[in-house]
Parts: structure tokens; sequence; C-alpha cells
């Protein structure tokens, strides 16, 4: 089978995405836009504020020591300046499928295509990981209450003692059920659960301040500079997760302007949030003593916050936090999923029924549950040693993406309405690039080696499916020779 690079470079007109993902919206079967900006901002801190910050302490702080501070700075510096890209596209290109979406109007199908597969390594692994700890967090939380645990063999995930992790195939079911009863429900369950996993975090760096000593940053980079990069590389998978507004585009309303408000608070609220939990923890107690308590397994926020109180009580709170904490990280990660394959779908790359909306409850509800079983069974069957780095590596390589978008876009399609524009361009896509594939460089070598086995599956996938059944193959010839038209109907 031959195939061209003009057929892999087949870009989709800016007009004919917009005239998809409104036709999709307002239709009796499509997406209802349901979401306002309290709302989104609210389902981007839930996607970005998961496990990582009640676990990564425990492996960075080794890494980077009390500069761990400045590892989480790094790793914001990075997720900025993609966010700032990603403000200029969602503005330009208000639809579903966030990067897949931008990539497919400036690099093009083929590019469009790998670019979701990384986003489907970002969702999917991601919900797996984080849905394999809510049944050792809930664990914690039963013994604390009541003395009473659920057997290794059904809690645990295989190779940590465990045959099946049935609490996390029973957490992702049940966000799949909310899902499709409809979004405007989860929405506001959601936005419950954000509140009360901010309210720990916050009790958290109040309770540790009291116990602040300025002398724990003495040796503040015991391995340099390049201990605080590889602690960043590792404190970036807390990040993951704030594109996921830009997936909502075709369920909020006034998406030009609620996507890249709801982008910038949702990162600004976390960065500082991130930053004051790593200032009260390191202050709290001597950076030595985090490796050791990861190593036997202890939650590291809630043994800091046993030694400053001297009660029990910090294990109850942390574990309930983290509780419902995984469980709305689940929540969000699970509709960025759908999302995506409901904007390949509808391109033709991915089978009809991922772009099937109920026409009662406006959700795409056979996609929903198809992608909660994949999931569910990732998560309750398979080891997942390795994949929150793969979930890092799949998210910065979908950040270098957007940061060529920007750049393309800008060239093709200069007319285009851009009610954000990235500052100082072409510097700031340049250097987010850059940086995120320095921060993937870090990564180790085994996760360079599973991610590239996963785009060659993507590939072949791409050229025996997708390339087959695209909508643009019937589109005309603009499609076919990549022109990307605006009309002032846009503006």
């Amino acid at each position: 089978m031959r195939v061209t690079a003009r057929q892999l470079c087949r870009r989709k007109p800016l007009e004919s995405m917009i005239g998809d993902a409104e036709g999709e919206a307002s239709g009796p079967g499509g997406l209802r836009r349901s979401m306002g900006l309290t709302q989104l901002t609210l389902l981007g801190i839930s996607s970005v504020v998961g496990t990582g910050i009640f676990f990564v302490l425990g492996t960075a702080v080794p890494k980077a020591g009390p500069g761990v501070v400045l590892s989480f700075v790094v790793a914001a510096v990075v997720a900025g300046l993609a966010a700032l890209c990603y403000v200029e596209l969602a503005g330009a290109i208000p639809v579903a499928g966030s990067t897949y979406s931008y990539t497919y109007a400036s690099l093009g199908e083929g590019a469009a295509y790998l670019v979701a597969w990384c986003l489907i390594l970002e969702y999917g692994v991601a919900v797996s990981t984080v849905a394999v700890s809510w049944g050792q967090y809930l664990n914690e939380l039963t013994d604390a209450l009541f003395g009473f645990t659920l057997p290794d063999a059904i809690s645990q995930p295989p190779g940590a003692g465990g045959v099946v992790n049935v609490p996390a195939l029973v957490v992702v079911l049940l966000c799949s059920l909310l899902l499709a009863r409809g979004t405007r429900e989860s929405a506001r369950l959601n936005a419950v659960m954000v509140c009360i996993k901010l309210s720990v975090l916050v009790l958290f760096v109040a309770v540790a301040f009291t116990a602040f000593r300025a002398g724990h940053f003495a040796d503040f980079a015991p391995h340099g500079a390049s201990g605080i990069g590889v602690a960043a590389s590792a404190v970036f998978f807390s990040y993951v997760g704030f594109d996921t507004v830009a997936t909502a585009s075709e369920e909020v309303r006034n998406p030009r302007r609620t996507i890249p408000l709801a982008l910038l608070l949702t990162l600004g609220a976390v960065t500082v949030l991130y930053i004051l939990v790593s200032l009260a923890a390191v202050g709290a107690q001597p950076a030595g003593r985090f490796g050791a308590q990861a190593d036997a397994g202890e939650a590291v926020l809630a043994e800091i916050l046993r030694d400053v109180t001297g009660a029990g009580w910090p294990v109850v709170l942390l574990s309930a936090g983290a509780v419902v904490s995984i469980f709305s990280v689940v929540l969000v990660t699970l509709y960025g999923q759908t999302r995506i394959l409901f904007s390949m779908a509808r391109d033709g790359l991915v089978p009809e029924v991922f772009r099937r909306v109920d026409r009662k409850r406006h959700t795409p509800v056979g996609n929903t549950w198809i992608v909660g079983a994949g999931v569910g069974a990732l998560a309750a069957f398979v080891p997942l040693q390795y994949l929150a780095d793969l979930t890092s590596m799949g998210t910065l390589v979908a950040f270098v993406a957007v940061a060529g978008a920007v750049i393309v876009l800008r060239r093709i399609a200069p007319d285009a309405p851009r009610p954000y524009r990235v500052p100082l361009y072409p510097v700031v896509p340049i250097v987010s690039a850059a940086s995120c594939l320095y921060l993937a460089w870090l990564l180790p070598g085994v996760t360079w080696v599973l991610f590239g086995v996963w785009l060659v599956l993507a590939a072949v996938l791409y050229l025996t499916f997708g390339r087959r059944h695209s909508a643009l193959r019937g589109r005309g010839a603009s499609a076919e020779d990549g022109i990307v038209t605006t009309t002032s109907a846009q503006a």
C-alpha cells in the first residue's frame, strides 16, 4: 500500500471543523453547551490535582533535596508555556478534541492521528494508574475508621500481591455511569469533590507551616541543577491533565472566551497550591526522611501531619481526601478520553460508534462505556510499574505538537480570529517545545522504548483503518491540497 507525504499531511479546513462542531452541539442529538467558566475551571483543577501531589514528594525529594520546590516551579513553567499555546489555539479552534483537533488543522491528518494516540496514552493510562491507587487509599481509610481492609488479592494490582484490583474496576465503572448520565450532572458532582480535596490540601499546608524550620533548606540542592531537573520530570506527572479543559470546547458556553480563561485559572491555582504544599512539607521535616517514608509505603503527607500534631486523625483525613481526589480524577480523565475519540470518530479515523450521541442525555454513551470497559480492565488486571512515566511522555509530546500548531497556523491562517495570542511569538512556542523535549529526555530509557512501540502500533492502525475511512477523502480538492481558509463569519 503506497502512502504519499501529501496524503499524510492533508489538513482539515478551519471553517469545516467549526461547522462540524456547531452542528454537533446544536442538533437534537448533539452535545449540549451546559458548562460555564466556574464549572470548567473546577473540571480542570480536578483533572490535575490527583494522586500525584499525595505521593510524588516521596520520590522527588530524594532526587532534588529541598530544591524540589524549584522542581515544581520548573514543571509549572513548562506546563505554563504549553498553556499559553493552548490559549491561542482554543480561541481560534473552539472544537472538541483539544490537541488532536489543533494538530489536524495545522500539521495534517497523519500527525493528528499519532498525537491522538499520545492523548489516549495520557488519558487512558493516567486514569488506570490513579484508579489502581483508589483501592489502596480506600483500604487505609477503612482500616483507620473500622479496622477492616479488603484482601490483597482483590485490592492490590497484579505484581504487588494482587490478582485482580476490584476497587479500581469499580471506580472506573462508577465514573462511566456518571458520565453516561450527563455532563451537567458529572460537572456538579465534580465541583463538590474539588472543594473537598482542595480543603484537605489547604489544611495540610496550614498545619505543616506551624512546624516550619528554615534549617531544613540548608543543603538546598545536594545533587545540583541536574537533580532539580530530574525531579522536575518526575513531578511533571502532577501537572498532567489541565489540557482536559480544551476537550470540552463543544460543551461550554462562549468557548472562545471560556476555554482560554479556564486554562489559565486552572494552571495558576494548581501551581500556587503545589508550591505551598512542597514548601510546607520540606519545612516541616528533614529532606532525608521522605525517601524512607516512600520506601516503607507510607503516605508522606499523612506522616508529616501525624508528626506535627501527634494524633491519628491525619491518616483518616488524607486517606479520605485521596479517595475523593482519585474519584474526581478518574471522572474527569475519562471525560477527556471519550471526547478525543468523539472527535476522531467524526473525522472517520475510528469506528462510528464513538461519535453517536444519545438524544436524551446528549452524551456519547457507547463511547463512554467502551472506554470505561477498556480502562477498567487495564486498571484491574495489568501491572502498572512504568505507566506514570508513559503518561508524562504522551503529554510532553502532545505539548510539543501544540507549540508547533501555533507556529504553523500563524503561517497558513494568519487572518483566523484569535481572541488571545501567544506573547513574544515565536519565542514562547519554540521555548515551550524545547522545554518539553528536555523533560522527555530525562525520562527513563524503558519509557522511550515503550512509547516507540505505542507509536508503531498507532501508525499500523492508521494505515489499515484510519486512512481508508477518513472523512477528508470525500471533502474535495481544498482539503486534499491542504488549504486552510477562514471566513469573516467566524470572527
